[in-house]
This record gives structure tokens, sequence and C-alpha cells, in this order.
């Protein structure tokens, strides 16, 4: 758990929350949030904002517990550590801390903190002023300066290498920062808000996380769960995903009981983000009106669950195949960004061959990619 003693002070306020999706990653993105006032069950949060436009479906009470102190930590504007294993939400957690804050109507500010490298993130983080070293033609403005008056996101954290961590530290420390070339200090008006795929104190233990750094973060923590440990919320999310991504001039697809025992029966170690992707892959590859398990390409012994009437040994062997080689490849792809170069080496295969699997497969390599 991550320092989970500062929710301890906070009164828990119900609230549900209606999600959407999107659950992504976000190496470098600027985007302004202004909240809407809309319909179905939202809770009231401070100043009667309401964050409808970021829907966080669910009504398991792990996952009710763990978002009830938004509307609370979003009145504060000190750090806040989201903790959670990959696609449980915590991107769009931030989001809903940041538009139902007084910092709502400023912008919102992604980094990845795989992308910070050593040789840039000064420049990343603060900017620079012309000529503060040979190729700096222009003032650039930092990441902390873009999200003036907002939140600044820091995902996946634990990438963070350890001169990252300590460039961090000192504005966090003095709350202020200065742009390579310049003289002028300046506020850091900006609320940090930091994600974690694993927990930080196994990377304090090891030395690779510098726990001053940790301590500084984590004022206020929300542990996201995965979604194995709410299966109730899957038919919600489900039906969700089908409304969500169903085209616009059709009716929203159906599920058969074989679909939806499959989509119980699977253990999601992708969480929401795999559901959701599940749920568009469907949508767009069935073979018939209605969804059946075979059209959600999970693993043949989810698929499965259930009787096989009328299947022959070769259609069942070639599916299972397919099944395979699909969910192979989607992993392979999402662990190397979409790079085929990379994945090739990866899986020992020519990068032409690879390529003839994405295309059969119907795998587009950029959607895979770090925006």
């Amino acid at each position: 758990m991550l320092c989970t003693g500062s929710l301890h002070r906070l009164r828990a306020v119900p609230t549900l929350f209606v999600l959407t999706g999107g659950i992504g990653n976000y190496p470098v993105k600027t985007v302004s949030i202004e909240p809407r006032i809309g319909g179905g069950a939202a809770a009231t949060l401070p100043r009667a904002r309401q964050i409808t436009s970021l829907p966080l479906v669910g009504n398991a009470r792990i996952f009710r517990e763990a978002i009830a102190p938004i509307p609370v930590i979003a009145r504060s504007a000190r750090p806040v550590l989201i903790g959670g294993e990959t696609g449980t939400g915590k991107e769009l957690v931030a989001r809903a801390i940041h538009a139902a804050s007084d910092r709502a109507h400023f912008s919102f500010v992604a980094v990845n903190c795989g992308s910070l490298v050593d040789t840039l993130v000064d420049d990343a983080l603060f900017g620079h002023e012309p000529g503060a070293f040979t190729d700096a033609r222009v003032k650039r403005e930092g990441l902390i300066a873009r999200a003036a008056g907002g939140t600044l996101f820091l995902d996946e954290l634990e990438a963070l290498s350890m001169k990252g961590q300590v460039t961090l530290l000192r504005v966090l420390e003095d709350d202020a920062f200065r742009a390579l070339g310049s003289s002028r200090l300046e506020h850091a008006n900006v609320r940090f808000v930091a994600a974690t795929n694993s927990p930080l104190e196994d990377a304090i233990k090891t030395g690779s996380f510098r726990a001053d750094l940790y301590y500084r973060l984590c004022v206020f923590a929300i542990n996201l769960p995965p979604l194995r440990n709410r299966p109730e919320d899957i038919p919600t999310l489900t039906n969700h995903f089908l409304r969500e991504h169903a085209p616009s001039d059709a009716p929203v697809p159906e599920l058969d009981a074989s679909a939806r025992r499959a989509l119980a029966n699977y253990q999601w170690p992708g969480n929401v983000r795999e559901l959701e992707n599940t749920i568009i892959r469907a949508i767009h590859l069935r073979k018939a009106a209605i969804i059946s398990a075979s059209d959600l390409g999970l693993p043949i012994d989810t698929a499965m669950a259930g009787p096989q009437v009328g299947r022959t040994f070769h259609a069942l062997k070639q599916e299972t195949i397919a099944t395979f080689e699909r969910r192979y490849l989607e992993r392979v792809m999402h662990e190397h960004h979409g790079n085929v170069t990379h994945a090739a080496l990866a899986t020992g295969k020519e990068r032409r061959e690879l390529g003839r699997l994405l295309k059969k497969y119907r795998i587009d390599p950029q959607s895979f990619r770090r925006l």
C-alpha cells in the first residue's frame, strides 16, 4: 500500500463517478478541462462542480472506497500519489482531481517519466532562455511553466532516473525553479500529481528510488484496485464501453451468454484498459450482429468456457492458434510501444515476418505508440 496513513484523516465523501475510457499514457500532453454539469448519478463536488466528462465507472465497494476521497483531495493544493497496476485508470483519477479543484480552468499537463532522460530532464521541466546552450535559439517553456496554475501529472514515476528525482525533489522543496540560461527564480505555481505502476517502497529498499522524494509526493494517496478484485464491475464497464465505442449510425451491439461468461472468467492483467480494447476489437471484428466469445480474442481456456456445440477439432485448433497469436502480438506491441523493430528483436522474428503477422490480425503499431 502507498502511504495510506495520509488518508486516515480524510472524511470519506460518498461519491459515485460514471467514467469513460481513454486511460492512456501521455509522454507530454497539455489539456485544458472545463468541467460540465450533466445528467447521471454524480456526486456534488466542491463549488457544485461535476466531472461527468471524466467517467470512473464502477459500483464495487473496493473501487468506491478508493475514489471516495477525490473531492476532499481536490480542495488541497498538495501533491498526490496514485498507485495501481497498469490500466486501472490512474491518469483518469488525476484528471478527476484536477477537474474538481480550483485549478480546473488551467492546464492539465501530463508527462511520462520514462521520457525524461538525464540529458533533457532540466530542459523538459524548466525550459530555457535563448542562448542557454548551442541549439537554444528561442525561448522555450518547460512543463512546469506550461502547467502554471494547473496540474502537472507525472506518470510512471518509478521510471524517473536518479538525476530526475533529485531535480524534482529540489522543485518540491523550494517551490521554485529557474529556466536554463536564466538568472530569475520563478514560483512553481503547479500541483504535482504522480502515478506509479509498482509499489515505490520496494524501489526505496533497492535504492532505485529516493525515500525523501517519495514522502514529498505522498501527501495524499489513492490506490486503485485491479479489475480482477472488482469482478462485479465487469458487466457495467462492458455495457459502458459498448455504448461508448459503437458506431454512431448503428445500434449498440449486444453480447451473448458465451461472451459474457468469457469476460467474467478472464483475469484481466491489463485491467480496465484491456477490457476496453477487447470490446473495441469485438465491435469491429464481430462475425454477426451479436458478439460471441470467439469475437473477443481472449485466451481459449476463457473463451471456451461452456459447451462448444457443432465445433470441429480443426476449427477449434485454428481458433486457438489465432487467438494466441493475436494476444501475443498485442502484448509485444504494448511492451515495445509500437516499435516493430524492437518487437521483432524481442520475439526472435524477422521484422518483415512480424509485419505480416500484424497485418494479418489488423494490428496497427501506431495505436500502441506514446503520443
